[in-house]
């Protein structure tokens, strides 16, 4: 009798381990690769957001006939360079198809050997700097890059505030930082316009020397494209140095940290971005309700339910990911790898297709400026590099 009870609990278990086999043969893992401590931490847990979001909505996909469920592997790249690396291994070692991130362009140049090596495509999401992808074929991107946000920074301030001076304030290392204010450097003085650069080192706190110097040099303009944490230090320096020129700033400054930073101050901060709230209703609406659904959500959101700009992009692209696997009708990484150079795809965003650089062919970029009273995000203008 203990014998049969002894086989019976044998064949139960081999069952379970089968059927467990079989469920796990039907997983498809998605890596994000995200910023969520760290300089960029911020920034890095709204781009999440938007993907576990888009994962809410529809955590299963439709793989060459099979339903697959999607396992949504999150690994925080610290906001540093050398940390990013084990971060990115680890997505590779968990057998990720596909990987996205990273909210910041020095993390992502950082991982992209790893993704290489481990023969996984990726994704980037609001990484603007043109090294993420130059020069290989395994790293793609859905926004637009850091020479035409430049661009786009320089005609605004020339045509809205006719500006002919900018202070450029860049921090040392970051190559999102140093590349955006360098792009905006050369096309502001192609418009004739006279620069005046700076760079801040890590960890700096105290940015009242670089206003002052913005201030003597008589700039009409200051660019600061710089980290949230970096920039809620200056908006409040500035604001207590009695700055009263534009300040601007690209993708990275678009979130309630800068919103908050600001409030009640009389400051003047214009950013350049990729979507704007209330560009569609349905995914607002829903996004906020996701947002106050849970505790630890509305705290990646910093505080309250605003949308941002890199919270829609990371919705887009988890459903990127989707129709890549789908189109590619595997989860072989290298299928997936091949699948992304054509596909297409249309999201809260805008259009999606890549260039043979594997970059998103974009042209327009949204500027809106931060309401000191209200607390939100003003609409400007649709802006592109020819206006």
């Amino acid at each position: 009798m203990k014998k049969k009870v002894i086989s019976a609990l044998m064949t139960a278990a081999l069952a379970v381990s089968m059927t467990a086999s079989i469920v796990a043969a039907d997983t498809v893992t998605i890596g994000v690769y995200e910023p969520a401590s760290g300089d960029n931490g911020a920034g890095g847990k709204q781009e999440t957001l938007g993907m576990q979001y888009a994962y809410s909505q529809q955590p299963t996909v439709e793989i060459g006939g099979v339903e697959y469920d999607v396992n949504l592997d999150i690994v925080d790249n610290e906001s540093n360079n050398d940390k990013a690396v084990s971060a990115a291994s680890k997505l590779v070692s968990d057998g990720s198809s596909i990987i996205l991130g990273s909210y910041g362009s020095g993390v992502s140049i950082a991982g992209s050997q790893t993704f290489a090596d481990g023969g996984v495509p990726a994704v980037g999401v609001t990484c603007t700097n043109p090294q993420v992808t130059l020069g290989n074929t395994h790293y793609f991107r859905i926004c637009f890059l850091d020479p035409f946000q430049g661009t786009v920074l320089a005609n605004f301030a020339s045509q809205n505030f006719e500006a002919k001076k900018a202070y450029i304030l860049t921090k040392q290392g970051d190559d999102y930082s140093a590349g955006l204010g360098h792009y905006f450097d050369q096309a502001f003085q192609a418009l004739g316009g006279e620069t005046k650069a700076e760079t801040f080192p890590e960890g700096n706190s105290d940015f009242t020397s670089y206003i002052t110097a913005a201030k003597n040099f008589e700039a009409d303009v200051i660019m600061a494209p710089t980290s949230t944490e970096a920039a809620a230090l200056i908006i409040e320096q500035a604001a207590a140095q009695g700055v009263e020129v534009p300040l601007l700033a690209g993708d990275t400054w678009d979130s309630n940290v800068i919103l908050n930073a600001a409030k009640d101050k009389n400051v003047q901060i214009f950013v350049t971005t990729f979507y704007q709230e209330g560009g569609n209703a349905e995914f607002d609406q829903g996004m906020k309700d996701f947002i106050n659904s849970d505790d630890t959500n509305l705290a990646n959101n910093g505080g309250d339910d605003t949308v941002a700009a890199v919270t829609a992009m990371g919705y887009d692209a988890y459903y990127v990911a989707l129709a890549a696997l789908q189109a590619a009708g595997s989860t072989d990484p290298a299928a997936v790898n091949e699948a992304l150079w054509t596909l297409t795809y249309d999201g809260v965003c805008g259009h999606v297709e890549f260039d043979e650089n594997g970059d998103a062919k974009r042209d327009t970029a949204f500027v809106k400026s931060a309401n000191t009273e209200t607390g939100a995000w003003d609409f400007v203008t649709e802006q592109t590099i020819s206006e």
